[in-house]
């Protein structure tokens, strides 16, 4: 029995890291959930513990997050963001450099995952119309809404977890990191620099085409300034699970839009895949599958380098849930580098970050492909150079 629950545990984790399982047709959310009955059923846990396990307040907050960039996004408001980044870009490297800072920025307020969602087929069609190789502003991209979703908890789903696992307020979370996210937006600009050449024109070259798109102005103004609102409570120091969930719950009040339209939106796969995922958590943590680790993990260069690792093997949420109970809860530096590691080696590969994969499989529909070849060219610069500057960001000062 005890064999059987390690090679459940085993094949979870495997299916997590590689997005399936042979011959199955199940992905990361159904795998997770799976993983988690599967631990019930030989009796690590019972319903009464499972129910325990689920943080409610992350959960809350990822799915209140979702409803408000629905919203944000049925407006036209990621449109006219997009339009007015690219007004300012008339050179290849112009572009680059407000795709970079402008994706990195918005990522830093709503979730990575729905600004590649949005931007990346506006991207593949700007640089179309524009006769430029889309691969390197897609890479800036992918690289740039991981990076900037680094400085706050709501911009990606481990920075979630950290925050209600941590008890960080937003306000101080984003002191320390927000910084560190430009620094490596910078980065990210002079490695794309150096390796595409065809990207270094500074001279203005470009006629941006018009672009149409329909533009609902009542559903923006509202969702603008419930937004602001929420954001001005995060930073206030507000509970975010509470605020965001408010902020979901004014954005449901309306006459003209149906319901539908926004909970078709949430991605109820995430939330099903992060409620297994605290379930089989705290299987493994029963079992005792953590002790040994524990002893390995101590020092600073040892929680970077495990979460490094754990992030490209089984994805950075598991990673972070893997790892957090072996943070001390008063560390607050230590849970700081967890969220931006798990965060920044997402970079390291294709398969590190949903993101990535976001890019690659929109670039393949329009006929361009980024193989991971190409990403690992990108992606393994980037993240030693950003894991360094983190680790003495946060403890070389």
């Amino acid at each position: 029995m005890e064999i059987l629950r390690y090679l459940i545990i085993a094949f979870t984790y495997i299916g997590l890291g590689l997005g399936y399982l042979p011959g199955l047709r199940m992905n990361r959310a159904t795998i997770a959930l799976c993983g988690a009955a599967a631990l019930m059923a030989l009796g690590v846990l019972d319903l009464k513990s499972a129910w325990a396990a689920l943080d409610y307040k992350t959960l809350v907050f990822l799915f209140s997050m979702m409803v408000v960039s629905a919203n944000l996004a049925a407006s036209g408001f990621f449109h006219i963001a997009l339009d007015y980044l690219v007004h300012w870009a008339r050179s290849p490297l112009g572009l680059i450099v407000v795709l970079t800072f402008g994706s990195g920025i918005l990522s830093t307020m709503f979730l990575n995952d729905t600004i590649v969602l949005i931007f990346t087929p506006l991207v593949i069609s700007l640089t179309e119309a524009l006769s430029l190789n889309p691969i390197p502003y897609l890479l800036a991209l992918a690289g740039a809404t991981n990076l900037g979703s680094v400085a706050t908890l709501s911009g990606n789903p481990q920075n979630i977890l950290v925050g209600s696992f941590s008890g960080i307020s937003y306000l101080d979370f984003a002191k320390v990191l927000a910084p560190l996210a430009m620094i490596c937006l910078l980065v990210q600009i002079v490695l794309l620099w150096c390796l595409y050449p065809e990207i270094r024109e500074t001279k203005p070259c470009l006629i941006l085409p018009p672009r149409r798109y329909r533009l609902f102005k009542p559903l923006l103004t509202k969702s603008l300034v419930i937004t602001a609102g929420m954001m001005t409570a995060f930073v206030m120091g507000f509970p975010p699970a509470e605020a965001s969930l408010i902020a979901a719950g004014l954005l449901f009040i309306t006459r003209r839009v149906k319901p539908e339209r926004f909970l078709n939106k949430v991605e109820w796969d995430l939330l099903v895949m992060f409620s297994g995922l605290f379930v089989l958590t705290a299987g493994v943590q029963k079992m005792g599958s953590l002790n040994g680790v524990a002893q390995l993990i101590q020092t600073p260069l040892q929680i970077l380098g495990a979460t490094a690792l754990l992030s490209n093997l089984v994805s950075n949420v598991p990673a972070v849930l893997l790892l957090h109970h072996l943070i001390p809860q008063a560390d607050q530096r230590a849970w700081l580098l967890l969220a931006a590691t798990s965060t920044l080696a997402g970079n390291l590969t294709l398969l590190g970050a949903v993101a990535n994969l976001i890019v690659a499989e929109a670039a393949a529909k329009q006929g361009h492909r980024l193989s991971f070849w190409e990403h690992l060219r990108f992606g393994l610069p980037l993240t030693v150079v950003t894991l360094t500057l983190t680790y003495f960001w946060l403890y070389g000062r």
